[in-house]
């Protein structure tokens, strides 16, 4: 399991240490312990361009997920899922309006966009979809909180 974090952002420390052992407790739990993947940490300004970029929204976003077992090249490096990239800036605000802690809200992001990178889709699929992705979530954040101390969604 290969697990590359970088924090291009300045404003709000990331502890590197913690976010990777969850990247990995996320992987284990969803059958990918040997799973290659890229987290990016940036600001809300990097993160809409990524966002206009890609996705044409020119807007920012708390986490946007690209996959690579998805589209020309899928299946070339199966064990490479992809990449995250999280706004620490929106991960804070959302934090603070639902009254949790950043580190809580930074590994819930992790895991959403994990989630849409092993085929889950809240967006474009059917309702079923998004409450499957939903109890997923639910059930693999109780384990993150559950090894961080944090309270349970």
């Amino acid at each position: 399991m290969k697990i590359t974090i970088e924090n291009q952002q300045r404003k709000i420390k990331i502890n590197k240490l913690p976010l990777r052992k969850a990247a990995r407790k996320i992987l284990n739990v969803s059958g990918c312990p040997d799973a290659q993947l890229s987290i990016l940490v940036v600001d809300d300004a990097q993160i809409q361009v990524i966002n206009r970029d890609y996705l044409q929204r020119d807007k920012s976003t708390n986490v946007i997920s690209f996959a690579m077992q998805e589209g020309e090249g899928a299946g070339v490096q199966p064990d490479l899922l992809g990449d995250v990239v999280i706004s620490a800036e929106t991960a804070m605000r959302d934090a603070t309006e639902v009254g949790r802690s950043f580190e809580s809200e930074l590994y819930f992001l992790l895991l959403h966009g994990i989630l849409h990178l092993l085929g889950y889709d809240h967006e474009r699929g059917s309702q079923e979809d998004a409450r499957q992705m939903e109890a997923r979530e639910r059930e693999i954040f109780a384990i993150l909180a559950e090894m961080y101390g944090f309270e349970a969604i």
